[in-house]
C-alpha cells in the first residue's frame, strides 16, 4: 500500500507511475475522498473544542445559580453531530483504505518501459542448450511413456490441471525439493520454516493478493484461504511487529504445496505440468532494512539461479518491463529455464523487491540501531527458489535420452539412493 502523505504531495507522480503500468490515473479519486475525510476530522476537532468550552461554561453558570439549560442543549446537539461525523469519518477512512489497497506499487525508475512480456530485457544468460541427436520430447510425453506420470487418472480424481506422479518420478520431485532446501539453508543462509497452508483474509491483504486477486485463490467454507505461495505465510511472520534491527536481514525458506485457480489462464499450458491448480514450490523471503533491499534482490536472484547452475540447466535472467511487473513489486527479475521439448525458455522463478508496499499493509516495522522510539517500515522481498514441478519438467526434458529414459543429475543422485537412470 502506498503512503497517503506521499500521494497528497505527489499526485502527478502517482498518475505517471500508474501510466507506466498502463493503468488509469487514480490521484483525483483518492484525494477527493481523502479531502472529505480530513475535513470531517477537522470539523470533529472543532466540535470537540466547542463542547469542552461549553461544558466549562455550564459549570460556571450552575455555580452562580443561573439557567444552564440552553448550554446543556447545545452540548447535547454537539454530541449528536459528533456521533454522525464520527460514523461518516469512519466510512470515508475505510473508503480511502479500500481504494489504496487497489493501487499497485510504484516501479523503480530504471525498470524498463514496455507494455507486456515482449518488453522484458535479458540481463544475463547461463549455459548452452544441449543439441540432441534425436527429436527431444516434452515432459508430459516422457513421463507418460515411463508409466510414472498420469494426467488421465488425476482428471478422474480432481479434474483438469492435476497430475499423479509415481515411483522414481515422485521420488525425483522430492529429491529436487530436498536439494533446494539443503542448498538454501546450508549455503545461502536461509532459515527453513514449516508454515501454515491455510491463512486468514488479513494475511493475503498484507501481501497484496487480496482484494485484487481473489478470483485466483481457493477459499474454504470455514473462511480460510489456501496459500497461492508460501510468500504469504513467510512474509506475515513479521506482520504487526516491530523487528529489532539486529534481527535483520531475516532470510526464510519453505517447501510447500501451492494452490491457484488459474482463473486467467484458460487455454494456456493445458498440457503437462507447467500450469496446475496444485504444485510444489520452495519459496524464498527476505525481510531487510530499506537501504539493503536493492542488493538483497540481486542476492536472492543469484541464490535461485544457483540451483539451476548446480543442476546444469541452461537459463537466463530477465528484467521485467513496466507492463509485466506484478502488482506489489517495485522491480522483478524472472529466471527462465531452457525446455528443449518446447524449444524455448520458460519462467521458473520470479524474484521481486516490494519495498515497503507489503510492510505498510501488514504494519511491519523495524527499529533503527541505537533508537528506542522511532520505527521504519521494513522492506520485503520474495522469490521462487525454485518452482519444484517446473524444475522437474526441466530435468526431464534436458536429461532425456534417446530410449526415453532420464539420466539423474549428479547433484540429485544422493537423494535418489544412488539411482543414475530412470527407466520404464
Amino acid at each position: 500500500m502506498l503512503d497517503i502523505k506521499w500521494i497528497r504531495e505527489n499526485p502527478q507522480a502517482l498518475d505517471a507511475a500508474l501510466a507506466r503500468r498502463k493503468a488509469a490515473p487514480a490521484s483525483a479519486a483518492i484525494l477527493e475522498l481523502d479531502t472529505r475525510n480530513r475535513a470531517t476530522v477537522t470539523e470533529l476537532q472543532a466540535l470537540q473544542s466547542r463542547r469542552n468550552e461549553v461544558s466549562k461554561q455550564i459549570g460556571g453558570v450552575k455555580a452562580k445559580g443561573g439557567d444552564a439549560a440552553p448550554l446543556m442543549a447545545e452540548v447535547a446537539a454537539i454530541k449528536d453531530k459528533m456521533a454522525a461525523l464520527e460514523a461518516e469519518g469512519a466510512k470515508l477512512g475505510e473508503d480511502v483504505r479500500q481504494l489504496l489497497l487497489t493501487i499497485p506499487n510504484v516501479l523503480q525508475a530504471d525498470v524498463p518501459d514496455g507494455a507486456d512480456e515482449s518488453g522484458n530485457v535479458e540481463v544475463r544468460k547461463w549455459g548452452t542448450p544441449k543439441t540432441f541427436a534425436f527429436a527431444p520430447k516434452d515432459h508430459a510425453d516422457l513421463g507418460t511413456a515411463l508409466g510414472l506420470m498420469d494426467f488421465n487418472q488425476a482428471a478422474v480424481i480432481s479434474g483438469a490441471r492435476f497430475v499423479v506422479l509415481k515411483g522414481a518420478l515422485a521420488r525425483l520431485e522430492r529429491a529436487i525439493a530436498q536439494f533446494m532446501l539443503d542448498t538454501h539453508t546450508e549455503q545461502n543462509g536461509y532459515t527453513e520454516v514449516n508454515p501454515p497452508l491455510l491463512v486468514k483474509d488479513e494475511a493475503l491483504l498484507g501481501t497484496g493478493q487480496l482484494p485484487k486477486f481473489a478470483a485466483d485463490l481457493f477459499h474454504t467454507t470455514a473462511g480460510h484461504w489456501l496459500i497461492p505461495t508460501a510468500e504469504v505465510s513467510l512474509t506475515n511472520l513479521v506482520a504487526e511487529r516491530i523487528v529489532e534491527a539486529g534481527e535483520l536481514p531475516m532470510r526464510l525458506t519453505a517447501f510447500t504445496p501451492c494452490f491457484r485457480s488459474e482463473a486467467g489462464a484458460a487455454g494456456r499450458d493445458t498440457k503437462g505440468m507447467i500450469r496446475q491448480h496444485q504444485f510444489e514450490k520452495v519459496e524464498l523471503v527476505s525481510i531487510v532494512v530499506p537501504e539493503e533491499s536493492a542488493a538483497e534482490l540481486d542476492r536472492m536472484t543469484a541464490c535461485a539461479a544457483g540451483i539451476l547452475e548446480k543442476l546444469n540447466l541452461p537459463h537466463r535472467v530477465m528484467a521485467l518491463c513496466a507492463g509485466d511487473v506484478g502488482f506489489g513489486a517495485q522491480r522483478t527479475y524472472d529466471i527462465e529455464v531452457w525446455l528443449p521439448g518446447q524449444n524455448t525458455y520458460r519462467e521458473i522463478s520470479s524474484c521481486s523487491n516490494t519495498g515497503e508496499f507489503q510492510a505498510r499493509r501488514m504494519n511491519a516495522r523495524c527499529r533503527p540501531p541505537g533508537e528506542t522510539k522511532g520505527t521504519r517500515f521494513v522492506h520485503t522481498l520474495n522469490g521462487s527458489g525454485l518452482a519444484v514441478g517446473r524444475t522437474l519438467v526441466a530435468v526431464l526434458e534436458n536429461y532425456q535420452q534417446a530410449d526415453g529414459s532420464i539420466a539423474v543429475p549428479d547433484v540429485l543422485r544422493p537423494y535418489m539412493g544412488g539411482l543414475t537412470v530412470i527407466k520404464k
